[in-house]
């Protein structure tokens, strides 16, 4: 991917998260889809932002959304790249006005996640970057400052970041691997950012979520160094036949850590 269209990606989710936060201050709809999920005016326009802005910069690359109906497993198989898009992720976030809302664009290819994008629009934040682009962050337009995973010192107790509104059960019987652990928590993919600009040392998730949600801020922690891995180790896919995933960790601990 040349720069010009990590620039365009870029700015695409940008001009979503403004339409977002126009949604976000002059007042918003709120919906409910079948699967009893909230869906807000701010979801479809930053939807109908990013699929016309992806159909004209990358009018022959295919898209997965959340908002949209996708392809069946048996056309969705034969792509070798394509997108994967949350025009916003953290939907009961940002109905709860915290601020801990974010858009969500990934390329993927052969499965695997070589580029995301995450935009936080109340603070006007651009993350962004993959296993060939190292991670920055880019506020309001400013000059990118690059990210990198931290490893904990020695002596440091290991911080770990956990969901806002979805607690996973089973979290804390996981975390015990880890003595002394402390726990902060972010809504949506922010718990990425905070991996990948080194606030926190893993991101464990045991409950569900979708490509959507993860495929963004797995390119962005790679980019910075971490890695993330099913919790048996295996590599951790994307267009699999079901969009659910399993259970994940996202770290930057050394890859022989004897906890993970």
């Amino acid at each position: 991917m040349h720069a010009l269209d990590r620039n365009a990606l870029m700015g695409l989710a940008r001009l979503a998260g403004h339409a977002i936060l126009e949604c976000y201050h002059d007042g918003f709809t709120v919906e409910t889809k079948a699967d009893q999920s909230p869906l807000t005016t701010a979801d479809t326009r930053a939807s109908d932002i990013i699929m016309a802005g992806l159909a004209q910069l990358f009018p022959t690359v295919p898209v997965i959304c959340e908002e949209t109906a996708n392809a069946p497993y048996e056309t969705r198989q034969r792509y070798t790249r394509c997108f994967v898009v949350d025009p916003l992720d953290g939907t009961k976030e940002f109905i709860h006005k915290n601020g801990e809302f974010c858009v969500n664009i990934a390329l993927i290819e052969h499965g695997r996640p070589v580029f995301g994008v995450i935009h936080a629009p109340v603070a006007d934040c651009v993350y962004a970057g993959g296993p060939d682009f190292p991670s920055i962050r880019q506020t309001a337009g400013g000059p990118p400052e690059p990210l990198r995973a931290r490893r904990p010192a020695p002596d440091e107790p290991l911080i770990a970041v956990a969901s806002r509104s979805h607690p996973s059960p089973g979290l804390a019987a996981y975390l015990a691997r880890f003595p002394g652990v402390r726990s902060i928590s972010r809504g949506s993919a922010l718990k990425f950012c905070a991996l990948a600009e080194g606030a926190c040392h893993l991101y464990p998730r045991l409950g569900p979520t979708s490509e959507w949600d993860t495929a963004a801020g797995h390119a962005l922690v790679l980019g910075a160094g971490g890695a993330m891995t099913a919790l048996d180790g295996s590599p951790f896919v994307y267009n699999k036949p079901n969009l659910l995933n399993g259970p994940f960790i996202a770290h930057s601990l050394p890859p022989d850590d004897p906890r993970l």
